[in-house]
């Protein structure tokens, strides 16, 4: 199987748990609104750049997160194993960005300044707390930074760096 490079797939939830007896798996969207994973075929599934596509035989929203059954995971035990894994989609099949829009994915990786300019570290996850999304900044320290407006002062996407209004911890 020939493994896609990691910017080439955006990643758009992870698995938390298993669900039912069936096979099932409960899936943290990382998306705009719940039902965004609803749309694919095809999920691949992996951490650590990792990845492996299954295709989807059933999939609903259930409240706030998304429940699926992949192909070939016929029992919770199968499905435990999935547990903690990124769900992506190639980056060729999303919908183009436009303005200033971006992925999430785009985030990871980039570099974190305050807004004096001083390093804070690189982007390396993405929490879904339900109030708001968090970064995590692993530099000297891991840092958690809330997204949202106020914090984030700019994102470049350009020079790959982004500016935010944060006191680094004592």
């Amino acid at each position: 199987m020939v493994q896609p490079k990691r910017n080439a797939m955006v990643i758009m939830g992870r698995i938390s748990a298993p669900y039912g007896l069936k096979g099932w798996v409960k899936i943290q969207p990382f998306t705009h609104t719940v039902d965004g994973l609803l749309g694919y075929r095809e999920w691949w599934v992996g951490d650590s750049g990792e990845w492996q596509r299954h295709r989807i035989t059933e999939s609903a929203v259930h409240g706030s997160v998304v429940v699926a059954r992949l192909e070939g995971f016929n029992n919770r035990d199968a499905a435990t194993r999935l547990t903690g894994r990124d769900v992506a989609v190639p980056r060729e099949s999303m919908p183009e960005i436009r303005g200033p829009e971006f992925y999430w994915n785009d985030l990871l990786g980039m570099e974190v300044v305050g807004k004096d300019g001083d390093p804070l570290g690189r982007v390396t996850k993405i929490l879904e707390t339900g109030a708001n999304s968090v970064l995590v900044v692993t530099g000297d320290k891991e840092v958690l930074i809330p997204f949202i407006e106020g914090v984030i002062v700019q994102v470049d996407l350009t020079s790959k760096q982004l500016t935010v209004d944060w006191d680094q911890p004592e």
